[in-house]
């Protein structure tokens, strides 16, 4: 629903660095520090792990990005349907409930749908998944957009912060068992929850905060669109929009810890602030300095985001890899050489794949 005016190639590169790291990117760490013994490979290897509980680690930063950056091109369409007659409006709402359930279809399909297989038993599927969420933060955010004006739309995401936190700490506390959104996942969520526990990460009550990280990307593309050209100016509001945005997180963190399990209020605070961050950053080499290497390698990968995420959990890129880069790796006089060149070579072989759909025009989404 974005115009080819209206896309913008920070935007599709940020989302193919964002994608990097997931088919692939972070395996390389660990064999770079056995090679170098650098503590910086440590140091970035640890924060390719999701943080357990309380905390944040670079790598939670993944999916809350992937959400924003489908707000910021609503933010960059800038579409209204308010006044519009039915007859318009049926098509576009047609769409999004198709792109919606696509979705969550799909997030079965890579949960690797039932458990018990055929004949299926509907008890032993897992409905929730990241690409639900994406698609349920998406429609949501799409609809406030679509209907309500700007000032409606910034009350409605301060309220779903606010009264998120009110709904964790009077109604349960945040531990795995005892928060409120364990007890809405074992009433309502149905099918089995992710390792069958109390609560699904991706369940019911914590996809509504996603809401408000695809909301934050609905700001962010609309500035990008009214100060278009004016890159001062865009650039100026990216970094004081993260600055604020890191502070207030930082701040409610102390009385109301950051969480992507629970996918916290101040957790969508922080997120928003790393991605107006990185929007910034990539807008100032992409669209202002113009580094077309850096844009071409990102952007191959980030206008088919979506098929990358499948191909994660459906294709064996490992096997693949080890194939063909196998006997190269094992005549290295380093395990952590071969270690390393396998990894380089997955990433190699999905990009390639990439490359491919992308020069032909071949961009496949919901």
């Amino acid at each position: 629903m974005v115009s080819k005016k209206q896309r913008l190639a920070s935007v599709d590169a940020l989302r193919g660095f964002d994608m990097f790291w997931i088919i692939g990117g972070e395996a390389l760490f660990l064999p770079l520090f056995a090679l170098t013994g650098w503590s910086v490979f440590h140091f970035g290897h640890g924060q390719m792990q999701h943080t357990q509980w309380h905390g944040f680690s670079f790598y939670d930063l993944i999916f809350p990005l992937f959400i924003f950056l489908s707000g910021v091109t609503l933010g960059l369409a800038n579409k209204s349907l308010r006044g519009l007659p039915v007859s318009d409006r049926a098509p576009v709402y047609r769409k999004a409930v198709k792109r919606l359930f696509l979705l969550i279809l799909l997030g079965v399909v890579y949960n690797h749908g039932w458990g018990s297989g055929i004949p299926a038993d509907l008890g032993e599927v897992r409905y929730a998944s990241v690409l639900a969420r994406i698609g349920f933060a998406w429609f949501f955010a799409a609809m406030i957009v679509w209907h309500c004006t700007l000032r409606t739309q910034s009350v409605i995401a301060v309220t779903i912060l606010l009264g998120y936190w009110l709904l964790q700490t009077l109604f349960g506390n945040l531990t795995p068992e005892g928060s409120v959104n364990a007890w809405v996942d074992q009433h309502v969520l149905p099918g089995i929850t992710y390792q069958n526990r109390a609560y699904d990460p991706e369940g019911v009550l914590s996809t509504i905060p996603a809401i408000a990280n695809a909301l934050g990307g609905v700001f962010a593309g609309r500035w990008l669109a009214h100060h278009s050209g004016d890159h001062k100016a865009i650039l100026k509001g990216l970094f004081m929009a993260a600055t604020v945005s890191l502070l207030a997180g930082f701040l409610w963190h102390w009385v109301y810890p950051v969480n992507k399990e629970l996918w916290t209020s101040s957790f969508v605070l922080i997120t928003c602030g790393c991605c107006l961050l990185l929007l910034g950053i990539f807008y100032l080499v992409v669209d202002v300095w113009h580094w077309k290497r850096f844009t071409y390698i990102f952007s191959v990968i980030g206008c088919n985001a979506i098929l990358v995420y499948l191909g994660t959990s459906l294709v064996n890129w490992q096997y693949s890899s080890k194939s063909l880069f196998g006997g190269i790796a094992a005549a290295l006089p380093q395990q952590a050489a071969g270690t390393f060149l396998i990894a380089c070579g997955v990433i190699l072989l999905q990009w390639l794949v990439l490359r491919f759909l992308y020069k032909r025009g071949i961009f496949i989404s919901p």
